[in-house]
């Protein structure tokens, strides 16, 4: 489309001209023009014409006036609206008063015809404005209800007489019952329809709190049954230890009193082996009497068992057990559920199969969370280091990872070094500074390092910069280099199975399979969004987990990369983070402050973490067989055990180790975090480059 352009600006649109005029010819300047009278204006036409003009042109065919049916002479020219304020030109046009004005103080012509006009030769249409009123009365009247025409003709006077009236007033009386017993009977069934729902669906929830409370009773029966069976052996192994006690002084009494009498004393010997055989018989009588009370405290379901008084410790752990009480419950609810759906297929499968008797697996699974979970309360600090040095201000460190025999943990960050510590070194040695081991300079700032499972003094590494570097912490150099990503990458991770291989993945949306026999990657993913993590599932070298910025996390079968094998979706924000608690346990983080577990062989929903803060920052995470951990923008760190929702303990990065003066203390957040295997000591640091090793205690 072709712009056009004047000196002049922007002009008003116009329509066709109806006359052959120059429209590119200026009016002559005043100096020059010829006075002209002004002309005469139009004449009214006469009431007859109007009327019937009005019929024509306002009416429209019976139209409603507002569409296709309204004519063009009812139209403005300029604004192309129906005409508001109607003037007159002297050249015979009607527009609207406001945009004739606003054309002729731009220029002195008619929009239409361009013919020479002032203000002066603009007059009102008084004809055109009744019509114009009449019209929209007319519109108005035909959109208006019954009730609108009837206050309208009342309000006018009209006579009415009053057995019209009456008339009028019996037939709204009757219709306004007609309308409330119909409005009476819409309200019923509405009611009832709630009522019918209500019920079915305090009827499927009875079901399942019937079933619930069926499981909870065969629970807490075996669970009696079982604590029954443990006390009554204690109390055995209580009876046999006095029943030893008791001969061994009895041997003694015996070995002393032969010593002093001889073994002439026949008839003193015969009254000890009296005495024994009696204390023979109580200890006995002891044994019988305690199995009938045991018996006797089983019929009284073990009333006298809960008599014992608790430890501090066990005190300590229920209390834990009541603040998590609704956690432990739905944890306790959904795994008694998801084995007897499973335990009624198999039924199904196998209708001879039978259940035993005593703790069913998903009890004994709970109870293994309850256990681990009450264990613990809060993070205990064992040691802390610097990361920084005199040369580097900056000391955020991006990643911290143990060795393949948990003896060495390496660090890297924005400091442009890889630093590897002797583990034992750190704990056992009370030092102000701790230095590493092996240091290691790079090019660019780190992002991430991953060690090799089976090659101890191996590790990898990715920069800013896009290269995959693995390293001989050995030698102090570097093994392969591989600089095939074009921006920078984020995640590298050596398989646990084959560890000649790694991933890599990077912010050029590409993640890379590398050989360490080969220079070049062997296989490449192309992705839509930037990769944030890759991670290799510990139980195969053919699967892998991509952590995506499209708030998605991606699960490649390495033969088949057409398609991703799984995408599961949830994360409201980029994927940070992916970490495998086993084979089928998949970890991720994300921006929007959650972690989720997600099944990677069955599609189960996943569980969600909240109670850490991380919207912008990359702050870590780390898991074991049991619990997750991660760090948060309050500059704490957060420990989840994998069965519960809410953090069981944290620890926050004090202000010990905080200049007070310093102005950033508020933006300081944790960077990273790493388990000990499946220990409960972990490594942390935050981005002041401070790092602690904390323990789990109770």
């Amino acid at each position: 489309m072709e712009e056009t352009s004047t000196s002049t600006g922007a002009l008003v649109p116009t329509v066709k001209a109806e006359t052959s005029l120059d429209l590119t010819a200026e009016p002559p300047p005043p100096e020059q023009q010829q006075p002209q009278p002004p002309p005469d204006p139009p004449p009214e036409p006469s009431a007859e014409g109007a009327a019937e003009k009005a019929e024509v042109v306002v009416g429209g065919g019976g139209g409603d006036g507002c569409g296709d049916d309204v004519d063009k002479e009812m139209l403005c020219p300029i604004c192309m609206q129906i005409i508001r304020d109607a003037f007159l030109t002297a050249c015979g046009h009607s527009f609207c008063y406001m945009c004739i004005v606003t054309h002729l103080n731009n220029k002195s012509d008619c929009p239409c015809c361009s013919h020479f006009l002032t203000s002066n030769h603009i007059f009102p249409n008084f004809l055109l404005d009744k019509l114009l009123k009449k019209n929209s009365a007319r519109q108005k009247a035909k959109s208006a209800s019954p009730f609108e025409h009837l206050r309208q003709v009342l309000q006018q006077g009209c006579k009415v007489s009053i057995k019209e009236l009456d008339g009028l007033l019996s037939l709204l009386a009757e219709k306004k019952r007609k309308m409330e017993q119909e409005e009476a009977e819409t309200n019923m069934q509405i009611l009832l329809d709630f009522l019918h729902s209500l019920r079915k669906q305090k009827l499927q929830e009875l079901k399942e709190i019937q079933a619930d409370l069926h499981f909870i009773k065969e629970d807490v029966n075996a669970v009696e049954r079982f604590r029954t069976e443990l006390y009554r052996a204690k109390e055995r192994s209580s009876l046999k230890l006095q029943m030893l006690n008791d001969e061994t002084i009895a041997e003694r009494a015996r070995a002393l009193f032969t010593e002093k009498q001889g073994s002439g004393s026949n008839c003193s010997a015969h009254s000890l082996q009296r005495q024994m055989g009696s204390q023979d018989k109580i200890a006995d009588a002891k044994v019988q009497l305690s199995s009938q009370s045991l018996q006797r405290k089983d019929v009284y379901s073990g009333l006298d068992l809960q008599s014992v008084s608790p430890s501090a410790p066990a005190t300590a752990r229920k209390r834990r057990v009541h603040l998590q009480f609704n956690e432990l419950q739905e944890c306790y609810l959904q795994k008694r559920r998801i084995w007897n759906r499973q335990s009624d297929k198999q039924e199904e499968r196998n209708p001879n199969s039978f259940s035993r008797e005593g703790y069913n697996p998903s009890l004994d699974d709970f109870q293994s969370v309850l256990t681990t979970f009450t264990r613990y309360s809060r993070l205990r600090v064992i040691a802390e280091l610097r990361h920084g040095d005199l040369f580097h201000a900056a000391n955020i460190v991006s990643s911290i990872e143990f060795d393949r025999d948990d003896e060495l943990f390496a660090t890297a960050g924005v400091s442009r070094r890889i630093k590897v510590f002797e583990f034992s070194s750190v704990v056992n040695e009370p030092a102000d500074v701790h230095c590493p081991i092996v240091e290691m300079p790079t090019r660019s700032k780190l992002s991430c390092l991953s060690w090799n499972k089976y090659t101890k003094s191996h590790i990898a590494s990715s920069d800013y910069d896009g290269i995959v570097t693995v390293w001989d912490v050995t030698t102090r150099q570097s093994v392969m280099e591989y600089e095939e990503h074009e921006k920078r990458a984020w995640s590298v991770d050596f398989s646990r199975t084959d560890p000649s291989m790694l991933v890599s993945g990077s912010d050029d949306c590409k993640v890379k399979i590398w050989c360490m026999q080969q220079e070049a990657s062997v296989l490449n993913i192309d992705m839509k969004a930037n990769i944030c993590s890759v991670k290799y599932n510990p139980g195969s070298s053919i699967y892998v987990a991509v952590g995506s910025a499209d708030h998605h996390i991606h699960y490649y079968d390495l033969r088949n990369i057409s398609q991703p094998l799984h995408v599961f979706s949830g994360h409201k924000k980029a994927v940070s983070y992916v970490k495998f608690l086993s084979s089928n346990e998949l970890a991720s983080a994300s921006t929007d402050s959650t972690l989720r577990v997600w099944d990677v062989r069955e599609n189960l929903p996943p569980r969600t973490y909240r109670g850490h803060m991380n919207e912008k920052n990359f702050v870590g995470l780390t898991v074991n067989s049991e619990f997750i951990a991660c760090g948060s923008e309050t500059n704490d760190v957060f420990v989840y055990h994998k069965a519960i929702s809410k953090p069981m303990a944290w620890h926050r990065f004090g202000s010990s180790e905080i200049d007070d003066n310093d102005d950033n203390v508020g933006s300081y957040f944790i960077s990273a975090v790493c388990w000990k295997s499946d220990s409960p000591t972990m490594l942390t640091a935050n981005s002041q480059g401070t790092i602690k090793v904390l323990v789990l205690a109770a």
